[in-house]
């Protein structure tokens, strides 16, 4: 069963969408680490449902209870518990669904693997798993923090709308400025506008969120499997409705001769390693060489509805369904912290296998 996460710095996340509640167990985080729950609320909320109009309007404080692992704000280097109530769940608005397949869900796949199903929401499936990676994330952020690394995630695309500038001509203190997380104001404005329209039309959309890692020391991921850029893949695949993962220059790196492509490396003022442009995206050979860090993660349009689709129920049967209850038009804005945590998680990881590769 994978609900564990990482080599040194573990998480196993436990829940569903409405049981008691969500939570995860992290393993293998050092003593020492600073740690206050104001910094795992504080990303909580920025992925809490009905933090706007764009989102979801379930209704969950996504309060963090921190059970074990702090004492007096600092890690003790045992394993720290979390939990996160649901205090809001609607199981009757997912009675209809009880045998039937919705279109691009997990409800069939879910049965064919285990013979059953938590139907109320999508059960273990459901994105509300996610709450328990960002609060973990918040911790390894803490641990990251101490080495000077930071991450930031945005929204950089929505449907066909795209934001026109590369991340570093971009102003990134203005992410939480507006509603969909975008730090380019004219296309947040044609972003929301695109969501809205969407929401109308009882439909949905999708995009893409960027992601960058700054002040990433070198030697960070593991050859040959474990590549920095691999585990990283790996994170942020698994997180629900992600379709696409490109690293660097990705797909549109593939356009340029090599003569263009190949990142020269020359020593700066301070005596430091660097390359004068960044197409590997901060990575050879799966390593970190210090610049930047950076990807886009594809997510795909929700599939909950709420028109009626062709699907078929559990016996084979052809049937209209109609999707109720409460879903985002688009998770975008929500899938950000998510994006921002899974990165944090990766690093953390990596950072802590590094610390053993020499005496």
């Amino acid at each position: 069963m994978s609900n564990t996460f990482g080599s040194l710095f573990r998480i196993t996340t436990f829940g569903e969408s409405h049981g008691a509640g969500i939570g995860v167990i992290i393993d293998g985080c050092p003593a020492g680490v600073a740690v206050e729950a104001a910094h795992i609320q504080a990303a909580l909320d920025r992925r809490r449902p009905g933090q706007s109009d764009l989102t979801t309007p379930r209704k969950e404080a996504d309060t963090v209870h921190i059970q074990s692992g702090l004492f007096e704000g600092v890690t003790t280097g045992t394993p720290i518990s979390l939990f996160i109530p649901n205090a809001d769940q609607r199981s009757d608005d997912y009675s209809h669904i009880a045998h039937a397949y919705r279109a691009s869900h997990a409800d069939y796949t879910y049965d064919v693997k285990y013979g059953r199903r938590d139907y109320r929401g999508g059960g273990r499936s459901s994105a509300r798993e996610t709450a328990a990676r960002v609060a973990a994330g918040a911790v390894a952020a803490r641990l990251l923090a101490h080495f000077g690394i930071d991450t930031v995630a945005y929204v950089s695309a929505v449907g066909e709308v795209e934001v026109p500038l590369e991340y570093t001509e971009l102003d990134l203190s203005l992410i939480d400025s507006n509603l969909v997380r975008c730090p380019h104001p004219e296309t947040a404005a044609l972003m929301e506008a695109r969501i809205r329209a969407a929401q109308a039309a009882h439909d949905t959309v999708g995009g893409v969120i960027t992601g960058v890692a700054r002040h990433v020391p070198a030697g960070l991921g593991e050859p040959v499997f474990d590549k920095l850029p691999a585990v990283l893949g790996h994170a942020l695949l698994s997180i629900n409705a992600v379709k696409g993962f490109e690293f660097g220059s990705g797909f549109e790196g593939t356009k340029l001769p090599g003569s263009v492509h190949n990142d020269a490396f020359y020593t700066d003022e301070t005596g430091a390693v660097r390359t004068r442009t960044n197409h590997s995206g901060g990575s050879q050979g799966g390593i970190s060489n210090g610049q930047d860090i950076y990807f886009r993660v594809a997510f795909k349009p929700v599939a909950t509805l709420l028109q009626p689709q062709q699907t078929i129920n559990d016996q084979g049967e052809a049937i209209t369904l109609v999707g109720r209850g409460r879903h985002d038009p688009c998770v975008l804005p929500r899938a950000v912290p998510i994006v921002e945590a899974m990165t944090q998680l990766v690093l953390a990881d990596l950072l802590l296998r590094a610390r053993a590769n020499q005496l």
